[in-house]
């Protein structure tokens, strides 16, 4: 067998400061826990003992695999991009043994560091250099101790005379499997610009340009990334791999599945990489994914981390589960979601020392074995939300686990500072996690699934967003229709959603400050703090919950207060406006999450009260005739995901493809 490289240690696409604790650790604190003996110590290699980090700057980066390690200081490769997922590797590949390989300039030493699920740290081999010229050393690193959690990496300390990491990287044994290509599938609807940026980054690595067969972008929009400043040079780098298709905007799994749809019919790649459009991603989290999905036990999913946008050391999501009783996502990490990586290094944060498992991973990246898109199929057709979950789990039923691999991730805009599921993807999100769970609940009936929903319809309604809770209706009746409507209405359905907020108050967002009246003058509010929103945790908790409940059925029952729907009476801002807040009010201009503008929530009894027994109604008869919407949904779902009924719905709705380098367009 012959050795592969499966992980390189690299440095920024571009000099960043933010990021750069990403890929270097300067500020190492206490020395880790020295395993040596006394004669090791009496040996001459007390060097690595008590050397200050090296104060980290982007100055010191000197090429993309290449790092200066200034005199006497210490540089720790123990770090997100880094450092080796050894759990992860022994859980998931052949791999047996890594070859760490460093090729260094100057003198000092080279000192290998593991870790365990517990976070506790040793050193486990350490050799010292003193050349003029490049030097490699070599450890090789057995993976046999690393069952639920740890990581390899090294460090090196530079003596008087300073040293250099000319390249380092990370070998095994390639056991005789082959070596894979993938092309990569980007959905977009006007993002030009960002688009652009991200095939600028793909073509930047001549590794990956290697393993890439073609970067196929399905432009859903109508402000197109070859329009743009930018795009030709981008397209250049890629060297004719570029594909760019136009086609109705069918929303992310259209999208996505179109993308999927062409990889299987030119039949080169072996995996195809799902990719969002408003992300910048690191190259070699590519190459990594797939040197492991091709050392992977069985066909494998890789997906990948995502960090913040906004703020890039932020590691926002590290792996997502699903609760199958309230079929439901959220972090498989039980504290807070996310981790400062600048603030707080890897070698010292406990929990993610621990390998972590998965239900599925968000498609902003994700690695998918063609072999497996031809045996688990496409996307379902739910337009957005639910898609890559609902993908996991059917990949799971099929023996196709997802593995959320550290060192692959993307910089992606996080979710945390909106609020999606009060806009018009509230009846995506409702609509498209029951279609889920009719396909893959365990639980009769979906569990608690159809009880919080209905709970969810009255807090919304209590709140006075009656845009919300009529699109929350009209998921339901769609859902109890079957599932014949879901292509159909692929292309049109979102226009009817806008139709329907068009007809609400609480759903029309202004930008302008003073695009509504000030509080009235007889108001009694001029600040309005937060209600903490009642929690159901035990019979105190739960008795204060359905008070406060019942406290704001019973203000339906009430006459409005005069003038209220003339002028608001409160402005509310989003962190302060949970349902135990709002319910409060008659009338109140509420500020969005994501700081887009305000909307002017307005009490009407009486669309409470019909749009509450509607909603009475449908959430029985979904709970009446949930085990026959079972059977119908779980038999479609083959013609669903099917490439057949893919491939109608892109002809029904129409495409076109921009020839690579011709620039002529073709109908598909």
């Amino acid at each position: 067998m012959s050795s592969r490289v499966i992980q390189r240690v690299v440095m920024p696409l571009s000099p960043d400061a933010d990021i750069l604790p990403l890929y270097v650790e300067g500020d190492l604190g206490a020395p880790p826990q020295d395993t040596r003996t006394t004669a090791e110590k009496d040996a001459g290699k007390e060097l690595l003992d008590g050397a200050p980090a090296v104060q980290l700057s982007s100055a010191l980066v000197i090429d993309r695999r290449a790092f200066d390690v200034e005199p006497r200081t210490r540089a720790s490769f123990g770090t997100y991009f880094n450092a080796f997922p050894a759990s992860y590797w022994r859980k998931w590949t052949l791999v047996s043994t890594v070859d760490l390989n460093v090729t260094v300039t100057g003198s000092g030493q080279v000192a290998v560091y593991r870790s365990n699920a517990r976070g506790a740290i040793y050193r486990v081999d350490d050799q010292p250099f003193d050349r003029a010229d490049r030097h490699t050393l070599t450890f090789t690193l057995p993976l046999d101790s690393f069952a639920d959690g740890g990581w390899y990496w090294f460090d090196i300390v530079a003596d008087a005379q300073g040293a250099r990491l000319d390249e380092a990287h990370w070998a095994a044994d390639d056991q005789d499997r082959a070596r894979g290509t993938v092309t990569v599938g980007i959905t977009t609807l006007n993002r030009a610009d960002d688009v652009t940026a991200l095939l600028g980054q793909l073509g930047s690595d001549p590794a990956l340009l290697e393993i890439l067969d073609r970067v196929t972008v399905v432009d859903q929009g109508n402000q197109h990334p070859d329009d743009v400043p930018g795009f030709e040079a981008a397209k250049a780098a890629l060297d004719g791999r570029l594909r760019m298709i136009r086609q109705a905007n069918l929303g992310g799994s259209g999208g996505f599945s179109r993308g999927m749809s062409e990889t299987l019919d030119e039949g080169v790649s072996t995996y195809h990489l799902i990719s969002d459009d408003d992300l910048r991603t690191e190259p070699e989290g590519i190459l990594r994914a797939v040197a492991f999905a091709d050392l992977a036990r069985r066909p494998t999913i890789a997906g990948g981390h995502m960090f913040s946008m906004f703020d890039r050391p932020f590691l926002h999501s590290m792996g997502e589960r699903i609760d199958s009783w309230r079929f439901w996502w959220g972090s498989v990490i039980d504290q807070a979601e996310g981790h400062h990586l600048n603030r707080d290094s890897l070698r010292g944060t406990q929990i993610l020392h621990r390998r972590i498992d998965v239900d599925f991973n968000g498609w902003w990246m994700e690695l998918i074995p063609v072999s497996v898109i031809r045996e688990v199929g496409l996307s379902l057709p739910l337009f957005i939300k639910w898609d890559d979950a609902e993908y996991g789990l059917r990949a799971r039923k099929h023996g196709v686990p997802t593995v959320t691999l550290p060192g692959v991730a993307a910089w992606h805009v996080p979710w945390t500072d909106k609020d999606d599921s009060i806009d018009w993807q509230a009846y995506y999100h409702l609509r498209n996690r029951m279609v889920a769970a009719l396909l893959h609940s365990p639980h009769k009936n979906g569990g608690r699934l159809i009880k919080e929903s209905f709970y969810h319809q009255v807090r919304h309604l209590l709140t006075s967003q009656y845009s919300v809770s009529e699109l929350r209706s009209q998921a339901l009746e769609d859902l109890l229709s079957g599932p014949n409507h879901m292509h159909a209405e692929l292309d049109t359905r979102l226009g009817q959603i806008r139709q329907t907020r068009a007809n609400y108050s609480d759903a029309r967002v202004e930008k302008d400050p003073d695009a509504f009246p000030a509080p009235g003058g007889d108001s009694p509010f001029t600040h309005v703090e937060r209600t903490p929103n009642p929690r159901v945790r035990d019979l105190t908790s739960a008795i204060k919950f359905a008070t406060s409940a019942g406290r704001g059925v019973l203000r339906q029952f009430q006459r409005v207060h005069p003038g209220a729907q003339d002028r608001p009476q409160a402005h509310i801002p989003a962190d302060n406006a949970g349902w135990a807040t709002l319910i409060r009010f008659d009338s109140a201009v509420v500020s969005m999450r994501d700081g887009s503008g305000m909307a002017w929530y307005k009490r009407q009894p009486a669309e409470f009260r019909a749009q509450l027994k509607r909603a009475i109604s449908l959430h029985r008869r979904l709970q009446r005739q949930w085990p026959t919407l079972v059977k119908q949904y779980r038999d479609a779902l083959p013609h669903l995901v099917g490439q057949a009924a893919w491939k109608d719905t892109f002809i029904r709705t129409g495409s076109t493809e921009l020839a690579a380098g011709t620039g002529e367009a073709h109908a598909q």
